[in-house]
This record gives structure tokens, sequence and C-alpha cells, in this order.
């Protein structure tokens, strides 16, 4: 009986909590909609003083009418994810109205972004195509005739959001085996938008522009007839549009807590906007998440005090912690512009849901080697998605990874997964 009485109580605070947190959480984020429009008219007459009249402010605050969602006709066509559009805010007639989010801006960077000489380097390239920045690491065969003979495997990786290609010259490069290091050529890639790579405001950032960048930049300059990718997070869904477009090219794809969530309703990309960033106060870091994804006015203000201001802020940090050497991740977290960031996380990870079943399809008839790692504490991806690859593909290798989260499914891990790495590499070579 008491046993009882103490599950009972148990579920009344269970039920109880929830109900507090869902109450919360609305009249907080019926505020933030009002806030956000209202930016919205701030970032409008702010723009054209800076930048001059009719500049505006270029943002989706806007809800076009159906038969103008898409200009094709086609949703599944468009390169736009419709939760540029479609995110729901009550107070959304308050802000700008106007077709300006698919205006072109013709200047490098705007007032809100960083200029300083990291974050602009790739602007001084003297007219020449842009390039995306890439970290290569060449073989150290054993002997000369190995190189000549090209038994050389490429292999290519691809960074999370708000990361760089340093995440994986930090934790994969140099915990290679000696034998991996001999054959193996490490291509790290800053996707487009992020670290030193270009941060054009004249661009969508969509799945499309990421593959592109990526072949210009990589596939033909080094001419990978033959590689390997490895993704993280967001950059599975850049991988796997890559893969898919080289099918008869890639060896294998591992992907690393992929964002793969599958949807029963015709607009997957609102259902993954919801999944992966609920508009909810708890925990903290689903907060974080839905706060950026869903206020693009008030995601522009953080990343003006954030990212135009990061030299500040690493300044504080070197004194708080008494350390010359930030830690990667901290520097790697303001190195991206507000367009960048905000139209990749929709353009790429929203709107790449309606089109990773696609891919998967085709790799899957192309007898590509899939391998998924996820960590069973993952709070950013939803552990089913792991299993949502395995029932698309029967034929993946699936591996969950026991008290790692999303960062610590590498962090920490790193011998032990360049182990798994080397091993699906020797096992297709």
């Amino acid at each position: 009986m008491q046993k009882i009485s103490v599950n009972f109580s148990q579920k009344w605070l269970q039920s109880f909590k929830e109900i507090l947190i869902s109450s919360a959480s609305a009249v907080v984020f019926l505020f933030l909609d009002l806030l956000d429009a209202l930016f919205c008219l701030f970032f409008k007459f702010i723009d054209e003083f800076f930048e001059g009249k009719g500049s505006g402010s270029r943002c989706y605050c806007f809800r076009e009418n159906e038969e103008e969602s898409d200009v094709t006709g086609n949703e599944q066509d468009s390169e736009l994810s419709s939760t540029l559009h479609k995110r729901r805010n009550l107070f959304r007639k308050i802000g700008f109205q106007g077709n300006v989010s698919r205006r072109k801006l013709n200047q490098n960077v705007r007032w809100s972004d960083c200029s300083c000489e990291n974050c602009v380097s790739w602007i001084s390239n003297n007219g020449s195509e842009l390039k995306l920045h890439v970290v290569v690491k060449e073989p150290n065969p054993a002997n000369l005739q190995d190189f000549k003979d090209n038994k050389t495997e490429n292999i290519v990786f691809l960074h999370g959001f708000l990361s760089s290609s340093t995440f994986w010259r930090e934790t994969i490069f140099p915990n290679l085996s000696k034998d991996a290091n001999q054959k193996y050529k490490l291509l790290a890639v800053d996707l487009l938008g992020f670290g030193k790579s270009p941060k054009p405001n004249n661009c969508l950032y969509t799945i499309k522009d990421h593959v592109e960048m990526i072949e210009s930049s990589v596939i033909q300059p080094f001419e990978l007839n033959s590689f390997h990718i490895v993704a993280h997070s967001m950059g599975c869904v850049v991988a796997l549009a890559l893969a898919a477009k080289y099918s008869h090219s890639v060896r294998s794809i591992t992907l690393i807590a992929p964002p793969y969530v599958t949807s029963t309703k015709e607009d997957a990309s609102l259902t993954t906007l919801n999944r992966l960033a609920a508009r909810r106060l708890w925990p903290p870091l689903l907060f974080g998440s839905s706060f950026m994804s869903w206020y693009e006015h008030l995601g522009r203000c953080i990343c003006y005090i954030i990212c135009k201001n990061h030299r500040i802020w690493e300044g504080i940090l070197k004194l708080l912690t008494m350390n010359r050497n930030l830690h990667f991740m901290a520097i790697d977290l303001t190195r991206h512009t507000h367009n960048s960031a905000w139209h990749t996380m929709h353009n790429v990870i929203c709107g790449g849901a309606k089109l990773i079943d696609k891919y998967l399809e085709t790799l899957k008839i192309a007898k590509v080697k899939i391998n998924v790692i996820q960590g069973s504490r993952d709070q950013v991806v939803p552990l089913e998605c792991i299993n949502n690859v395995k029932m698309k593909v029967p034929d993946a290798e699936v591996k969950i990874v026991d008290d790692a989260d999303h960062t610590s499914v590498i962090i920490g891990r790193e011998k032990d997964l360049c182990n798994d790495l080397e091993k699906l590499w020797g096992s297709i070579c």
C-alpha cells in the first residue's frame, strides 16, 4: 500500500512539474513573440540608417499566402525551408511587411557582423572565386613506392552546427594510428558560413550552396575520385546530400548524431523544427535551441552581442581562466554571422528533412556503406534519429555509445572512435 502511495505521489509531482513548465513556456514564448516582432521594426530602421535608404531588414516576418509559398508551385522542390515563413508568431503582422527576404545584399559585411581580420580574411581574394577553408593532412607513407602507387584513401570530414574543421583537427587527426597516417589523406572542411570559410550576405545557405562549395573547394581541386565521409550533427545532412550526388565515388559514410526526424505529415521541415527546437523553457539546452531557431531578430541581437564582439569576450575568458589558449569549441562558437547560422539552421537542418529519405534511398541502391553513431544521453538530437536511419537502410551499422551526449560521443573518446573508423575504412579497402 505504501509503495502504491509513493508511486502515486511521484506521478503527481511529475504531472505538476510538466504543467508548470508548459504554462511558464507558453507565457515566456508569447512575450518573445512580441519582442521579436518589435525588433523587426527596430532592425528595419537601423539597417536603413547604417546601410542606406531602402536596404531594410532582410527577414521572414511575413507569412506567405499558400499560392505564394513556392514560386515553382512544388514545395518539395524548393530550396528554402518552409520553417522560414511558417514559424508561428501571434504578433507577426506587427513586423515589417514585404518580400525583402529574397532580395540579395551586395555588401560584404553588414554593420552587425564582425569585421576583424580573422572574420573577413576571405574577402581579400583579389576577385577570385570563393573557396572554403580546408585543413589537409597528407599521408606519411612508410616508403616512397606506396605514395607512387596511389594506395592512399581520401577522408572528408564535415563538422556540425556552429563548429569548424578545428573540431576534427583537435580530436581525430592526432589520434589516428600510425598505420592510418600512412594510408589516409585527411581533409577537414570549414562549411560555408563557418570558421574561416566565406560568409557572404548574398547567400541563403541551402544544401545546394553547401554541396557546390564543397565540390569547387575539395572534390574538384583534390581530384577526389574515391573518398570516405565522416560527419557530425548538422554536417550529416550535407554529407548525405554530397554522398548521394557522388554515390559511385563514396566508399563509406559515417554519420555521428544525424538529425534525421521522420514525419508522416506533409511538412517534414516544420516537424523537424518542432522536434529539435521545441518551444520549452526546460531543459536549458532546448530553450537555447528554440530561442535561436524561432526568433530571427532576437537571434540577430545575440549574434551582435556575442559574435561581433568575440574578441572582447575571448579576452575576458582568458583573464578569468588564466589561460591564453581557449578551448577550440569556445572559439568556433562565434565564427559565423547571423545570416549564415540562421539560414543554415533552417535550410539545411529543417529543410533537409524532406530530402534525407531520397538521399538514403540513393545510397542504399548504390550499396554505400553507412555507419551511424550516437550517444545514449544526446539531448540535442533525439535517440530515435539513429533508429530512423536503420529503418530506412537496414544494412546500416548502428552503434549507441553509453553515457555519451552530443559532443562527448566524440570528445573524450577519440581513440575509441578512431579505432571504429579505421576498422570501417579498412574493411572496405
